[in-house]
C-alpha cells in the first residue's frame, strides 16, 4: 500500500474475528467492500480473541489467525488482511486513516471505539445491516447440540 497510497483510495477498513467463516460474513464483506475501491480486514488475533471472548466454550477461536487470514485474503471482495493484537481497532484505524469504517449493524457510533477516531479526520462509519443474521456463536451451538439444521 505504501509505494501508492492513493491506488487503494477511498480505503474501507473493517475488522473481526472471522472465526468459522460463514455466508453472515461473506454478505457483511461484499457490502462493505461496496464503499470504497479497497477492503481491508483488520483481523483479530488469536490471543486478541481470547482477550475479547474468555469464556466461550468451546473455547475461542477455534480456527487459527494464519488460517482465518487465509480464507479472508481467498475472498474477491478482500484486498489485504492485518492482523492486530488488541481488543479494538482503534491503533489500525489511525495508522490507516480508512476513508470508511465499517462495522455490522449489530453495533452503534455510541459504543463503538473506533467511530470517534474516524471522525476525527473526517472519515465516515457506515454501520452494514445484513438481511440474514448468522454467527459463529449460534453454528457452534447447533454442533454441540448435534442439530446440523438450521434453527
Amino acid at each position: 500500500m505504501e509505494t501508492n497510497p492513493d491506488r487503494w483510495r477511498p480505503l474501507v477498513l473493517t475488522n473481526g474475528c472471522f472465526d468459522l467463516l460463514h455466508s453472515g460474513h461473506v454478505r457483511y464483506l461484499n457490502a462493505a467492500r461496496k464503499f470504497g475501491r479497497s477492503l481491508i480486514v483488520g483481523l483479530n488475533s488469536d490471543d486478541s480473541i481470547r482477550m475479547i471472548k474468555p469464556d466461550r466454550i468451546p473455547s475461542r477461536p477455534i480456527v487459527s489467525e494464519r488460517e482465518r487470514a487465509e480464507v479472508l485474503t481467498a475472498l474477491r471482495s478482500v484486498d489485504g488482511v492485518v492482523i492486530f493484537s488488541e481488543k479494538t481497532a482503534c491503533e489500525l484505524v489511525e495508522a490507516l486513516h480508512p476513508e470508511i469504517y465499517a462495522k455490522g449493524g449489530d453495533y452503534n457510533l455510541q459504543t463503538l471505539p473506533e467511530a470517534s477516531i474516524v471522525q476525527s479526520y473526517g472519515g465516515q462509519v457506515q454501520l452494514i445491516e445484513i438481511e440474514v443474521p448468522s454467527s459463529t456463536s449460534a453454528i457452534v451451538d447447533r454442533i454441540l447440540r448435534g442439530n446440523s439444521q438450521n434453527p
